[in-house]
């Protein structure tokens, strides 16, 4: 039998998803939790690996297991053994040829940045902070220039494994919450820590330095050494991961929490 979850977690105190032989990720919890609940090791397969430091609130995995047990049993059973920062949400039985990166067809990132003279004291590790007052309609712009299929070497890291820098975005919104600036993209793939370096650039221009139309030029270039730092891991959530109804999944919009914080 394969059975997807999706699992939310604060990242803050995690080496990241993948597994590692010094332990500390998520992963290992997951898999721990997993082994004592089913009494025998289990490998789970995510739908997008996240750096140390960053959340989830509907990351999607799947793995495979010889026991039949209700779907409730198997969240309530794994949520025994898991640290407190992590929980799985759902459990549901799939296809055998469902796999939990390779049929995603969308991933979804929200990235939370407190706008405010003054760092938190609330929400350390769960949002970015600006102390400079940001342009949220230069912002906006210059976001909009990021639809459709692009090539975002600019936005890309050095080590990104990717094959292809090209991707299909479909949504890079920004919008204000009181003193929380709430940023959400949804594209076909991500590369690695592109939605930070978005973000860091769209800072630039919501500080003034470039205007909106700078982000274009970055999209034309493709040279990352010409966009802005990579931004901090800290507001940065894999919200949610789409895939195609045959599968039966819950909608992907159901995974779309807003974490408490500032102006929530």
């Amino acid at each position: 039998m394969r059975i997807a979850l999706a699992v939310e977690y604060d990242g803050s105190g995690f080496r990241g998803w993948q597994k590692q032989p010094a332990g500390g990720t998520v992963q290992d919890a997951l898999q721990e939790a997993l082994q004592q609940f089913a009494g025998m090791a289990v490998r789970v397969i995510c739908a997008g690996r996240t750096d140390a430091g960053v959340h989830a609130l509907g990351q999607v995995v799947h793995f495979d297991t010889p026991l039949d047990r209700p779907m409730h049993s198997w969240v309530r059973g794994i949520n025994t053994f898991l640290p407190s920062a992590v929980a799985v949400r759902w459990a549901q039985p799939v296809a055998d040829d469902f796999h939990a990166r390779a049929s995603a067809y969308g991933r979804h990132y929200r990235y939370l940045l407190l706008n405010r003279a003054h760092r938190t004291g609330l929400w350390p590790g769960r949002v970015g902070w600006c102390h400079y007052p940001l342009d949220l309609a230069a912002m906006q712009a210059g976001g909009q220039l990021l639809l459709g299929e692009r090539d975002f070497s600019a936005f890309r890291a050095a080590e990104c494994q990717a094959n292809s820098p090209i991707k299909l975005m479909r949504q890079a919104n920004i919008t204000r919450l009181g003193e929380l600036l709430v940023f959400d993209f949804e594209a076909s793939a991500f590369l690695h820590h592109m939605v930070r370096n978005l973000v860091g650039s769209l800072v630039y221009v919501g500080q003034g330095k470039h205007p909106p139309a700078w982000i274009g030029e970055l999209l034309t270039a493709g040279d990352r050494r010409l966009a802005a730092p990579t931004f901090a891991a800290a507001g940065l959530y894999l919200a949610a991961v789409s895939y195609p109804s045959q599968f039966g999944l819950p909608l992907a919009e159901e995974s779309l929490l807003l974490p408490v914080g500032p102006g929530s």
